[in-house]
């Protein structure tokens, strides 16, 4: 039985995620299952996604100033 996308880990959920490509990338799987591990990939998909932008949100840079002490927190700014 699966798990409920919503209690699982961003780890657990890439990896599910990573199965289920697998074995669609694989052509063995039966239609109706296909499609039924596809609409599960796409919610853990977005699930994966969304974790990743509420982390990315919360990371901060910290300026430190000649003493070593953090003198101000700015937002995080990939790239």
């Amino acid at each position: 039985m699966e798990d409920p996308i919503e209690t699982l880990s961003f780890e657990a959920g890439l990896r599910e995620l990573e199965d289920i490509v697998a074995r669609l990338e694989s052509g063995d799987t039966p239609l109706e299952e296909a499609i039924r591990l596809y609409e599960r990939g796409s919610v853990l998909r977005q699930r994966c996604a969304d974790r990743l932008d509420a982390a990315q949100a919360r990371i901060e840079a910290i300026r430190t100033g000649a003493d070593g002490r953090a003198t101000a927190v700015e937002p995080f700014a990939a790239g």
